[in-house]
């Protein structure tokens, strides 16, 4: 693939989930599960992460083109700006023995207060 990002999906974006990354087009290249520092919040329908910390968040990286990145940007309504809900930011991810540069969606902190905390920071298993 070329020009070749990753990103690192936590919620609704994974595999068998409602926004299943694997059903968008350009396809997707699988690189495996990871995890990064953060908060897991439970907002209803989707989870929302909040980065850093001493927690632990856990999904899967894939590696995407930039065609498929425009429109991850349009269901995290990051682009055309929609909302402030999300921003997107760039962090390393610990997949498969190595670290990965990856894109991920970060909630906007505001939006998190007083929800829930998903322990383990697993949309899959938490909910």
């Amino acid at each position: 693939m070329a020009d070749t990002r990753y990103v690192f999906v936590y919620g609704t974006l994974r595999k068998g989930d409602d926004n299943d990354i694997t059903r968008l087009q350009p396809a997707t290249r699988y690189i495996g599960e990871g995890f990064t520092a953060g908060t897991m919040y439970h907002l209803g329908r989707y989870p929302g992460v909040v980065l850093g910390g001493s927690g632990e968040v856990r999904g899967e990286v894939y590696a995407i083109t930039p065609e498929l990145e425009v429109i991850l940007d349009e269901i995290e309504s990051i682009y055309p700006q929609q909302s402030d809900e999300y921003f997107k930011r760039a962090i390393r991810v610990a997949v498969q023995g190595q670290v990965l540069d990856c894109l991920v969606y970060e909630i906007n902190p505001r939006y998190a207060e007083g929800k829930p905390v998903m322990a383990g920071g697993d949309w899959c298993k938490g909910r």
